[in-house]
């Protein structure tokens, strides 16, 4: 016997009311959203920004050096960010280090706001992660590994919307011809960073060093690509405009790493 129109209703309502109720319990678990501060990046995000309870995913654009420097300092100046305030202490854990400090300063992160963790291998990695976003009381934590399956990005997830700490995963490269992001995940948001040519001087010198911003996935949103100006000394992008039109900087100076 066929349902009833009625009862197809009655259904369809129940059915509604339950997807409104899991939409509003993932809203429960999100954190403030960090913005770029940029209106072309932050209104095209679903929350308006990066969600301070959740994973985000960055990688390189290829497995060039100059390319995984640009990702590196991308994660670290978002780091900055959430660890504005003062005592906010940021995890970063990683299986080798190889990370430049005075790079990492110059984009706002400086030696202490940085607790380093490393493992030795991508699983320790990921565990230690975990453990940091659970605990709480960290401004950011960031894990860099080359190897996360969708069951250990749904965890890292879970973590940080238990521990409302955001998370960002900086995929490595393992092979030149393949992107990271190709693995599926449970991210929030996932981001790819390269390298772009700097804006020509009317003198000699070096421009400020711009990058091509990628939001390959996000949820709630669509896709999008921009080329923005690098970090500054607090962790801040910027549009690229003419050197005429720029206004007088109030924020951070701009400042190149050797």
């Amino acid at each position: 016997m066929l349902p009833m129109p009625h009862s197809n209703e009655r259904m369809r309502s129940e059915q509604i009311t339950a997807l409104r109720a899991e939409l509003a319990q993932v809203r429960e678990g999100r954190g403030p959203a960090l913005g770029f501060g940029i209106p072309e990046v932050d209104d095209r995000l679903a929350d308006h920004g990066l969600d301070g309870a959740g994973l985000h995913e960055i990688t390189a654009a290829t497995a060039n050096l100059t390319d995984d420097a640009a990702a590196t300092l991308f994660a670290a100046g978002i780091a900055a960010r959430f660890a504005n305030a003062p005592g906010f202490t940021v995890l970063w854990a990683l299986s080798r280090f190889d990370l430049y400090a005075p790079g990492l300063e110059q984009v706002g992160l400086g030696p202490d706001k940085i607790l380093y963790a490393q493992g030795r291998k991508d699983a320790d990695v990921l565990a230690l992660a975990e453990d940091g976003l659970r605990d709480g009381s960290l401004a950011c934590v960031i894990a860099e590994v080359k190897t996360a399956d969708q069951t250990a990005t749904r965890r890292l997830q879970l973590a940080a919307s238990d521990g409302r700490t955001p998370m960002l995963l900086y995929r490595r490269h393992r092979m030149r011809e393949r992107c990271p992001l190709a693995q599926p995940s449970s991210a929030m948001t996932r981001w790819r960073i390269g390298c772009a040519p700097s804006a020509p001087l009317p003198h000699a010198g070096l421009g400020r060093a711009r990058w091509s911003v990628e939001l390959v996935r996000q949820r709630g949103g669509n896709p999008f690509s921009l080329e923005l100006e690098a970090c500054d000394d607090t962790g801040c992008l910027a549009l690229p405009c003419p050197s005429a039109d720029r206004a007088v900087a109030t924020g951070g100076a701009v400042r190149q790493a050797a």
